[in-house]
């Protein structure tokens, strides 16, 4: 069976980091794009970042030169690290991965087809 967990969430002052991962079963997630997604409250889910099959990444313009997404295969887990965050940096983080296996490039310009239940991220002082 299919799960994400979501882990490393929590609350942290402004220009404070965190890690998130999303560990995984019943998938590779090697095979897969991977993204990270987030919504604030009252707002939209928005993508964050994403890892495709070959490795190669691709970051919101808000998040570039402070959040770097990786991946471990041999614990099947990827990771959201977290510098500098902001309050803007708030909301619920969410990790997915896409249908389609060996993609060459990820987007995160549309939503993934399969969530973990995500895990709080709180930045304020």
């Amino acid at each position: 069976q299919l799960q994400f967990v979501e882990s490393g969430g929590g609350l942290v002052q402004p220009g404070g980091s965190l890690r998130l991962s999303c560990a995984a079963s019943g998938i590779t997630l090697n095979d897969y794009a991977i993204g990270w997604f987030r919504q604030a409250p009252g707002k939209e889910r928005e993508g964050v970042s994403c890892i495709s099959y070959t490795g190669s990444t691709v970051y919101a313009d808000s998040v570039k030169g402070r959040f770097t997404i990786s991946r471990d295969n041999a614990k099947n887990t990827v990771y959201l690290q977290m510098n500098s965050l902001k309050p803007e940096d708030t909301g619920v983080y969410y990790c997915a991965s896409d249908w389609v296996p060996y993609p060459p490039k990820c987007t995160i310009l549309r939503p993934y087809g399969r969530w973990g239940q995500g895990t709080q991220v709180t930045v304020s002082s």
